[in-house]
C-alpha cells in the first residue's frame, strides 16, 4: 500500500480526477482519495513514480505522506 499527499485538491471533482488518474496506472487495484486530508491511498503493486506521474499529468502535485 502506498499513501501520498496530494496538493491542489479542493473539491469532489478534483478527488475523482485524482482517483481516475491513479487507477489508470498498471498494477493499481484501487485508489482511495481522502479529500479532507488531501491524501490518496493506493492499493496494489504499482510503481510510486508512475503513480506520482499520473497525478502530475492530472494537474496535481504528490509527495509521500508523513
Amino acid at each position: 500500500m502506498l499513501k501520498l499527499k496530494v496538493d491542489g485538491m479542493t473539491c469532489g471533482h478534483c478527488a475523482r480526477a485524482v482517483a481516475e488518474a491513479v487507477e489508470s496506472v498498471p498494477a493499481v487495484e484501487r485508489a482511495l482519495v481522502d479529500l479532507a486530508a488531501g491524501e490518496v491511498t493506493v492499493e496494489g503493486g504499482a510503481d510510486e513514480g508512475a503513480v506520482r506521474q499520473a497525478i502530475a499529468d492530472a494537474g496535481y502535485d504528490a509527495r509521500p505522506a508523513a
